[in-house]
């Protein structure tokens, strides 16, 4: 479904302010995005980042945000109106959280034919069925986020909304699935580093990848997609026992969402990590800006970051080239990893959440529990 048509001026326009905060706000799709956006939600982000929001909360209020316009658009045929009316509200709800055995008796329950394909033409839509409810609860808060920070009051805390949201997710149970059915553990890091052997740049980038993404405590794929050359700093080399001291490096997260004010996530790269990322910048040419970037066929290096989803793609390229099966490991199996390669080492929980940055104890020590009960005194009562 078209929107109505806007002057290229403008969309051109919106595409150069989105760019003055791509260095803080990594952005895929810009020029889509320009097209979709309103002048005032592109004015929304700049005053966001200028208010110094952590990078991945805005990553993912833009993200909402573009794919909310775009259901609207479907719905609607016009842009999102700000305050949302409870009905609109109710009918995103509708048509997220539904029921697949009521709607094979009933085709008008959930989410409509026509609004399902445009979604899935402009790839906004890849899965099939019901959105997860914790999908469909971040919208929302971040709906009402993006509202709030328009002066503007909501429908979002209605009794009605909430009753919604309650009786479909009580309708429709769902298991939770993991982000990467199996963790990139050491043993199988060291198979997809064994596919990036030559010294082309490819191998060299995604060596890189491979490494400092697991290395720095597994990094988010947007972590790794949006790293600058600002943001890393030579460390002291570390003295080793009858051996070559090892190189050193701190990586500055900046503010994310589990950080406040001026607070300053760091993690660290030592030894064999840092020497492959020194590799793949010193072949890229790369002394500032985006670390990681899209390699063209001939071999020319992009001056534009990858995006998240490259990141992804590239792990799946790397597992199959391994002769592993792709659908078993995501970017997310190396965050998974880390924490699970970890407890298998021995390492300590609170060491290694220094590491990934994890917040949530419960969180972080799952990957612990799913790597030592097997093998624990518990399950060994009767043996």
């Amino acid at each position: 479904m078209a929107k109505a048509k806007t002057s290229p001026t403008a969309v051109e326009r919106r595409a150069e302010e989105l760019d003055t905060i791509a260095a803080v706000l990594p952005i895929e799709r810009r020029d889509e995005l320009a097209q979709l956006l309103t002048d005032q939600d592109v004015e929304t982000l700049r005053h966001l980042v200028n208010q110094g929001m952590g990078d991945n909360t805005l990553r993912a209020l833009t993200s909402d945000l573009a794919y909310l316009e775009a259901w609207g658009l479907a719905v609607t045929r016009h842009s999102l109106p700000w305050p949302a009316p409870e009905a609109l509200l109710l009918k995103f709800v509708a048509h997220h959280l539904w029921d697949p055995q009521h709607r094979e008796t009933d085709p008008d329950h959930g989410m409509p034919v026509d609004v399902d394909e445009n979604l899935r033409q402009q790839g906004f839509l890849k899965s099939v069925g019901p959105h997860a409810p914790s999908t469909v609860r971040r919208r929302l808060a971040n709906w009402s986020t993006l509202t709030r920070w328009r002066g503007l009051d909501g429908a979002f805390a209605s009794p009605a909304l909430k009753s919604a949201i309650r009786l479909a997710i009580r309708a429709v149970p769902r298991t939770r699935g993991r982000k990467s059915a199996k963790a990139v553990t050491g043993d199988v890091l060291a198979k997809l580093l064994a596919t990036c052997a030559t010294d082309s740049l490819r191998d060299l980038r995604d060596r890189a990848i491979l490494m400092v993404a697991f290395a720095s405590g597994g990094r988010r794929r947007s972590e790794i997609a949006g790293l600058r050359r600002e943001q890393l700093a030579v460390e002291p080399p570390i003295p080793v026992e009858d051996g070559d001291p090892l190189p050193s490096l701190a990586i500055h997260l900046g503010r994310t969402k589990t950080t406040s004010g001026e607070q300053d996530d760091v993690v660290y790269l030592t030894g064999r990590p840092v020497e492959a990322l020194n590799a793949w910048m010193t072949a890229a040419k790369i002394e500032s800006g985006s670390v990681f970037r899209a390699i063209g066929r001939w071999g020319t290096v992009s001056r534009r970051a990858i995006d998240p989803q490259s990141v992804n793609a590239i792990i799946k390229q790397r597992v199959e080239l391994a002769g592993l099966e792709p659908g078993e490991f995501s970017a997310h199996g190396l965050r998974s990893g880390y924490l699970t390669e970890a407890a298998n080492r021995g390492i300590m929980l609170p060491e290694a959440m220094e590491q990934s940055r994890h917040r949530s104890v419960q969180q972080a020590s799952s990957y612990y529990n799913n790597a030592t009960r097997r093998e624990g005194q518990a399950t060994r009562l009767l043996g």
